[in-house]
């Protein structure tokens, strides 16, 4: 597909004419650039989301230190393990847990939903739950006594799946939406659904040709619909494709012209020590999250199949973090597992980690993904690589993916030249407890603009995730609505997670958040401070 004109996004990065990208190299394991950091926009837009400091997209320039930070497992782990008849599967394969799938808050029904694998190649389970920590299995109509949700077909098995919660669509029947790749003796492929309430499912639509693990997300920043498609080829193994359309259902019919070449694993991504085999990309799942599309990576770091079959423990997927402003290319800079197999046996999370649909949700002023885990333990066989499978839960503080961080002296940030339309005042992350932070405002050729000067700014020492900045002479930011500007942050012994401009005092960043939370009526932060006590102290958020 080309665009006749060049796309803007809303943050002002310029799509080239052909988009998405067909030129991307399918065949080594040089890391792929990502453009937009290569050769910013000359002003950047940030009236969409909190502005996070994943990368140095929003920074001219800096000593302030980046630490990448990483989540905590949930004490009581895992929230969800096989424990019905259907999950326990007979015995030999009990699987109760995202095979990617998906999890989602609803606010309709003020509900924490989840989609899972319920026994391994069997059903789609449904779970729901009010504080997405203790979950119920409703009892449905569709399949007696179960609370599956895909009636049964004789010979088919179901393999990947995902789902998604839908805030856009006018189409109260296309609310929910789902891909399943199904496996029978006369043919193996994806299949897409739609539903009103999560349960019952229209008739499926068949894709275009995919592998198994196949997956879609919704960008919602360009309003269209990704299928992250499974492929593979001898150089580099398991590989993605991407197919992008404004139309879940059309989009789904693919042909091979309609398809590029994506991502896959590369240099950077190192075997594992002990294993020693070369890293391959399994799956990506993605989300907009604020200000840009957040990724979750599954690594495959091995033993291939037919040892993990041999031996009866799962394969090592691990879960790694991208970022994306533009919604095609990935900015990977850690490449340690953001959430990793413990690698342990007789551990509920031994191995073969999986993202859930929907990356992840905000609960308050901390972030909450849920991802499925094997242990290989089967009551029956003993041990098998595809039985014991669990629902984890890892918690990171909100924003908390980056910090730019100061020592004991004073330090700096200053911003590129960005714009807001729409804001009026502005809100900050930031853990300064034993510290403080400042903030000024500079017109472009670096000049403060009086009386946003750092001696003027009230000095703020809390540990809090939605801070409002002031200035002793005036905190309200009208006057520059529509100006190019840079903001410099003055840091002394503490973190500044990120920044924003909110139309109003509650710190509503008008951001997207992933797959919702308790709180927020849709998947846009338009309510700030009725979420979360912006201006008190948290307690016990995960910094890494």
């Amino acid at each position: 597909m080309e665009n006749s004109e060049k796309e803007i996004l809303y943050n002002g990065i310029r799509l080239p004419e052909e988009w998405p990208p067909r030129n991307l190299c399918d065949t080594t394991l040089s890391p792929i650039s990502v453009p937009y950091l290569e050769n910013p926009p000359t002003v950047i837009y940030i009236d969409k989301g909190r502005q996070l400091f994943v990368d140095d997209f929003l920074i001219e320039n800096t000593n302030l230190k980046r630490d990448f930070h990483k989540p905590r497992l949930y004490e009581e782990n895992p929230v969800l393990k096989p424990e019905t008849q259907l999950e326990i599967n007979n015995g030999k394969y009990p699987v109760a847990s995202p095979f990617n799938d998906g999890v989602f808050y609803d606010a309709e029904d003020q509900l924490f939903k989840m989609w899972y694998h319920a026994g391994w190649f069997d059903g789609v389970g449904y779970a729901i739950s009010e504080d997405g920590l203790h979950w119920n299995r409703p009892m449905l109509d569709v399949a007696p006594a179960t609370n599956r949700v895909l009636p049964v077909r004789e010979g088919y098995r179901r393999d990947g799946a995902a789902v998604w919660l839908d805030h856009q669509t006018d189409d109260p029947n296309q609310r929910f939406k789902m891909f399943v790749y199904f496996r029978s003796p006369d043919w193996s492929g994806g299949e897409v659904y739609t539903s009103f309430d999560g349960i019952h499912w229209g008739k499926p639509v068949r894709t275009g040709p995919c592998g198994d693990n196949t997956t879609f997300f919704y960008n919602a920043f360009r309003k269209k619909w990704v299928y992250s498609i499974r492929t593979s080829n001898r150089t580099l193994g398991r590989t993605r494709s991407y197919r992008e359309h404004e139309d879940f259902i059309k989009g789904a019919s693919w042909k091979k012209e309609d398809v590029v070449f994506w991502a896959r694993a590369d240099e950077l991504d190192q075997a594992d020590p002990d294993l020693g085999y070369s890293p391959q990309l399994y799956d990506v799942n993605a989300v907009a999250y604020e200000s840009l599309l957040l990724g979750l990576f599954a690594i495959f770091k091995g033993p291939p199949n037919e040892l993990c079959a041999i031996g009866g423990f799962p394969k090592i997927n691990e879960l790694v973090l991208g970022y994306s402003r533009d919604g095609f290319h990935w900015h990977r800079p850690v490449r340690s597992p953001f959430i990793a197999a413990s690698r342990k046996e007789g551990r509920w999370n031994r191995g073969y980690i999986h993202a859930a649909g929907g990356g992840c949700l905000v609960v308050n002023d901390k972030i909450y993904f849920y991802f499925g885990a094997w242990s290989g333990e089967s009551p029956t066989l003993g041990r098998h690589m595809y039985a014991g499978g669990t629902t984890g839960l890892a918690i990171l503080r909100r924003d908390g993916f980056a910090s730019m961080n100061a020592g004991l002296s004073t330090e700096s940030l200053t911003t590129r030249p960005v714009i807001f339309n729409k804001g009026k005042h502005l809100f900050v992350n930031t853990n300064t407890k034993n510290g403080m932070l400042q903030v000024e405002i500079l017109d472009n050729q670096g000049n403060v603009i009086e009386p946003y000067s750092h001696i003027n700014c009230v000095p703020i020492s809390k540990d809090t995730t939605c801070q409002l900045v002031r200035w002793k002479k005036g905190e309200d930011l009208s006057s520059l609505v529509g100006k190019s500007v840079k903001f410099r942050f003055y840091l002394t012994n503490g973190q500044l997670y990120s920044f924003w401009v909110s139309p109003d005092l509650t710190g509503a960043s008008d951001g997207y958040v992933a797959a919702g939370g308790p709180g927020f009526s849709t998947a846009i932060d338009t309510v700030g401070t009725s979420v979360s006590n912006c201006r008190t102290s948290i307690k016990g958020a995960a910094n890494g």
